[in-house]
């Protein structure tokens, strides 16, 4: 039998071997505990009174942190506007004519900025922002994991091949995911975020002329604000959740059954597929929706964090300092 003794030397190299490979291991829920104790209240109050003048921004805020952390990592590369020597990620595909929110994130930004100067990323409040947008709106709740800096560069390609489009199949939405080191489960409880929020005619047109596993009324009544010719009515808006389009719930699942979800990437989460019995496991148990999608968000939260000295805590979320 081989020797079982090991040099303690030999223990500790590979402990922080271990810890220097999983980066969002540096994250934690205390993080600014010392250095800003008012970054929850602050934050919150911002996202309180974006929510109160308009109740579709908290789906708006969430989605910004999908995207950004879809795209090289929770980072807020996304936030970096275009200048003339330098592109971003928002005019990608998914992000053009239909990211919102950017000038919250400003706000809560300076107000953040105004209590404790040069301390928080912008990759940080993109995640408190996300959390506060869900309870606000009825959702669960959870504690951010926190710790992140803020990215010099941005990318434009990645921010179009790395988020799935809404024309996605089942098998891209399992694989975008699975590239993201999020599994099937995780996917098809981040989907349910489309219990809030409202998409673009471009983004369902196709789905409500042509896929046959529709319901008939359903889709009806969204081509009355859907014209079937692009180019006409592009920017119509429809919400994601007939039922329940400002509140987080579990009704987005219920839709899928009823065959009324509005994004074609929505419906391939049931229609005869793998992931049916989680879609139907939503509906029957509400909590383990909630208790999903939170775990779901902290590991998202946790893709490809830039810690210790990578990036830069941004001033501006919109521009490198």
């Amino acid at each position: 039998m081989a020797s079982s003794s090991t040099s303690p030397i030999v223990i500790v190299a590979v402990l922080l071997a271990l810890f220097a490979g999983s980066s969002s291991a540096q994250l934690s829920t205390n993080y600014y505990y010392k250095t800003c104790p008012k970054v929850f209240s602050t934050v919150k109050s911002g996202v309180q009174s974006a929510i109160s003048q308009e109740r579709r921004m908290g789906a708006s805020l969430l989605r910004l942190h999908f995207h950004d952390c879809f795209v090289n990592g929770c980072d807020a590369s996304l936030l970096l506007d275009d200048t003339s020597t330098f592109t971003g990620e928002q005019t990608a595909n998914p992000n053009r004519n239909s990211i919102r929110g950017l000038n919250v994130i400003d706000n809560i930004k300076s107000q953040v900025e105004k209590v404790c100067p040069g301390v928080v990323s912008c990759a940080d409040i993109l995640a408190i922002v996300a959390r506060d947008s869900v309870v606000i709106l009825g959702g669960p709740g959870w504690n951010v994991k926190l710790g992140r800096r803020d990215s010099r560069t941005a990318s434009l390609s990645a921010a179009n091949n790395n988020i799935p489009p809404p024309t996605s199949s089942l098998s891209n939405l399992i694989s975008k995911y699975q590239a993201q080191g999020l599994s099937t489960r995780d996917m098809v409880a981040l989907s349910g975020a489309h219990t809030i929020g409202q998409a673009r005619c471009t983004s369902f047109r196709a789905r409500i002329y042509n896929d046959s596993n529709i319901d008939s009324s359903f889709a009806k009544t969204r081509q009355g604000n859907c014209p079937r010719t692009s180019g006409s009515g592009d920017n119509n808006l429809a919400p994601l959740d007939l039922q329940t389009p400002n509140t987080f719930d579990n009704k987005y699942f219920q839709n899928l059954i009823s065959q009324k979800g509005l994004l074609h990437s929505d419906q391939v989460l049931y229609n005869g597929g793998s992931t049916d019995s989680i879609v139907k496991g939503y509906v029957n148990n509400p909590k383990s929706f909630s208790s999903d999608f939170v775990a779901a968000m902290i590991k998202m939260g946790d893709i490809s964090p830039l810690t210790g000295s990578k990036g830069e805590i941004r001033k501006v979320c919109g521009k490198v300092n």
